[in-house]
């Protein structure tokens, strides 16, 4: 066969059929790598593996090298790390699960062999009750256990207010994508993947820039968030759906799952209370039982002033604040229009009241006041 680069190498072996987890593992031990699987014959590899396969055919093997010199090109011009099961940048948590992908993309500074790591997940649906909790617990886990990885999923609902709670609150957060790194889906949440990369974490997905987007992709990207995470909390989940996936699938790779409970007649509550009922999950209602569960050393708070408990908000931020809290379902228009602001007045200091950890955004485009 034609050489090539080994990244590309590499790459192209990836996107052969069947090669993932274990069965990667067993064909690189028999014939020795990236480099001999594209540098032998048909005839030389199915005498090393003891049987001849469809992915030993030479035609097969050019048009992959063909795609792993595009995708190969995409990577290095982007920036991008090409991480290959078996080696040493590879994610740890991810080599004993038999479905780990052969290959992993990664874009962004932040390493995957974190020291602790927390993956947070939920309904696309998030009501106040479960987005106000995910802001909470992100924000306290930061305060006692200062660097700790949070891992989503990037999507709607409790994903975004996990990737984003962490942002706020200077967490590294770890995005898993359903696709390639050429795009970002949601489109309404490239400036959170921006964000994401900016300050610190990283995007990540097992797929080439040049996959098709199909719906088993999103399933199959849960296995990942699980086995990235070393304990799961889900926030919020019907009774079926890709949260209650990924908790199945953690609880099956020995992680600790927790559930956020809720009111039996609330539907976006009725997965996480099964989780519990079920003993798939251990019952959450803070930070510490998460590091109580996973026996983690908690850094000691030092005791804060009273004034900082209150603090003294200028008065048009106090405005706003008030305007909210009496208007629950106003949007930002109406906000302009109740208070005589403009809109770039009004996001301003809305952006400031979010700073201050005194509302969050849910969803229709509109704010609530995070309980204290």
């Amino acid at each position: 066969m034609e050489p090539t680069d080994r990244m590309a190498m590499r790459i192209a072996m990836s996107m052969a059929k069947g090669v993932c987890g274990n069965a990667g593992d067993e064909l690189l031990a028999r014939i020795g790598g990236p480099e001999e699987y594209f540098g032998s014959t048909r005839r030389e590899l199915a005498m090393r593996c003891g049987s001849d396969f469809a992915i030993f055919d030479d035609a097969y093997r050019r048009e992959l090298l063909r795609k792993g010199e595009l995708e190969a090109s995409f990577v290095r011009q982007n920036g991008i790390d090409a991480l290959m099961r078996s080696e040493a940048d590879y994610p740890e948590r991810l080599m004993p699960c038999s479905d780990a992908p052969f290959m992993l993309y990664k874009l962004g500074r932040c390493g995957l062999n974190f020291k602790r790591s927390i993956g947070i997940v939920g309904t696309r649906h998030a009501t106040y009750y479960g987005s106000d909790f995910t802001s909470r617990l992100v924000a306290d886990i930061a305060k006692a256990l200062p660097g700790t990885a949070i891992i989503s999923g990037l999507a709607y609902g409790i994903d975004i207010c996990a990737h984003k709670a962490a942002l706020d609150a200077g967490l590294p957060t770890v995005a898993v994508m359903a696709h390639g790194l050429n795009t970002v889906y949601p489109a309404d949440h490239r400036s959170y993947a921006a964000r994401i990369v900016r300050e610190g974490g990283a995007l990540v997905t097992e797929y080439a820039s040049t996959a098709r987007l199909h719906r088993s992709n999103f399933l199959a990207r849960n296995r990942i968030v699980a086995a990235l995470s070393d304990c799961l909390v889900v926030v919020e989940s019907d009774l079926r759906g890709g949260s209650m996936s990924t908790a199945r699938i953690a609880s099956l790779y020995n992680r600790d799952v927790f559930a956020l409970p809720g009111r039996i007649n609330d539907i976006y509550s009725h997965g996480t209370n099964k989780l519990i009922a079920n003993h798939t999950a251990q019952l959450i209602t803070c930070a510490d039982d998460i590091i109580d569960a996973m026996g983690w050393d908690a850094v000691k708070e030092k005791e804060q002033a009273s004034p900082t408990l209150f603090p003294v908000l200028a008065p048009e931020l106090q405005q706003l604040l008030d305007f909210i809290k009496e208007n629950p379902n106003a949007t930002v228009n109406d906000m302009c229009v109740a208070l005589g602001l403009t809109y770039s007045a009004v996001t301003d200091r809305l952006f400031r009241l979010e700073f201050e950890d005194l509302i969050i955004s849910i969803p229709g485009g509109r704010y609530a006041p995070v309980s204290r």
